[in-house]
């Protein structure tokens, strides 16, 4: 059987998810398989390129023309978060499921607003936190659901970059607007992350830095940009089951690329993650005694959760790509079974309120309740 896709965003997301829709079924033989529908950026001419290149039967530039039209029966959006709102609200009064790239909108007007609109509708809707999908953190969860490393009673998690560490690279998109700047781009996968692995967020104490407060404009190199959103953030924070922890993100972090870190202590042992070595996890025992005290590395291999489906071979590993396509599969499933998966609207919802407590513990100077 198959589905209509329309994928809204060409761009750098927007090719990753049509590689993975195009992949899902081959990988993991899903009984749903997609049509590649039409796409939509923001020219004719860009769109009907994308189009040729991703495979799409059809292209337009208008995304109104995308979720209106009736051979379209599911909708991706990897457009700037600006524009999720009236994108999702318009697809859920059609009736159509929605897979929406993270953060769930600008703001958490937005994703308040977006929340609610798929509750109401019953569609089927996620949000595109992929990073906990690698096969390492899938096996995370469950060692900590297993009870491995105990009661967790310390978690410590970064998303942390160097894309804008040149105070002299020029202005961007990336410079201005609240919902571009660390907090609002960089902070919520860490936080979901934080929310699968250990639990609600309850409280935060938070501190935001712009560090280069200027840059160099794109179209005149002698003329000065503001920059007006953050470059650095962290807070300390409380979890709803009374873990403690702290968080950190940068975009000026020199040396990192894809910082996604957590450590994670319990009772009885820890864990520590590390995207940019993304197939192995890291576990420490303390029930191995002092002989053989220290962490110990487990590659990823075919027993770990969605390794099998992309390789037999043990550590020869999954890349960013396949976190897509996992991704796809469930959004897939999720449809063909009438049942959403996580993670919803809701779950992006939880996100957005945690970047928006910190916004106002950073305001206020002070511990802030989450709701």
């Amino acid at each position: 059987m198959e589905i209509g896709i329309g994928l809204i965003g060409g761009g750098y997301m927007g090719k990753l998810h049509a590689v993975a829709l195009n992949a899902a079924g081959a990988v993991f033989d899903t009984k749903l398989r997609t049509r590649l529908e039409m796409i939509c950026t923001t020219t004719e001419d860009g769109a009907e390129d994308k189009a040729r290149q991703f495979g799409f039967a059809r292209a337009t530039s208008d995304w109104r023309t995308l979720v209106n039209d009736p051979h379209v029966e599911a909708i991706v959006i990897a457009s700037p978060q600006t524009t999720h709102r009236e994108i999702a609200l318009e697809a859920f009064r059609l009736g159509k499921p929605v897979l929406c790239e993270k953060p769930l909108g600008a703001s958490l007007s937005d994703a308040t607003a977006m929340a609610q609109a798929a509750e109401e509708s019953g569609q089927i809707n996620m949000v595109g936190f992929n990073y906990i999908r690698t096969p390492a953190t899938q096996l995370a969860l469950k060692l900590i659901k297993d009870g491995i490393i105990g009661d967790i009673t310390f978690f410590r998690g970064e998303h942390t970059e160097d894309f804008f560490a040149d105070p002299n690279a020029p202005a961007t998109w990336r410079s201005s607007g609240d919902a571009n700047g660390t907090m609002g781009d960089l902070s919520p996968h860490m936080i979901n992350c934080a929310h699968v692995l250990v639990g609600a967020i309850k409280s935060v104490n938070a501190q935001i830095e712009t560090v280069f407060k200027s840059r160099p404009s794109q179209c005149a190199p002698n003329i000065v940009e503001q920059v007006t959103n953050d470059d650095v953030a962290q807070f300390m924070c409380t979890f709803e089951n009374g873990v403690t922890g702290h968080l950190l993100f940068s975009r000026v972090a020199l040396g990192k690329k894809m910082g996604i870190i957590y450590e994670i202590t319990g009772t009885k042992g820890a864990l520590r993650f590390d995207q940019e070595d993304q197939n192995a996890l890291w576990l420490y025992r303390m029930k191995d005694g002092p002989e053989q005290s220290g962490f110990r590395k487990i590659l990823t291999n075919p027993h770990h959760p969605d390794y099998a489906a992309f390789c037999l071979g043990p550590g020869h590993g999954t890349g960013y790509q396949d976190q897509l396509i996992i991704e796809a599969r469930d959004f897939l499933e999720a449809i063909a079974t009438g049942e959403t998966k996580w993670p919803t609207f809701k779950d992006g919802l939880e996100v957005s309120k945690v970047v928006d407590a910190a916004r106002r513990s950073h305001k206020s100077g002070s511990w802030v309740d989450v709701n």
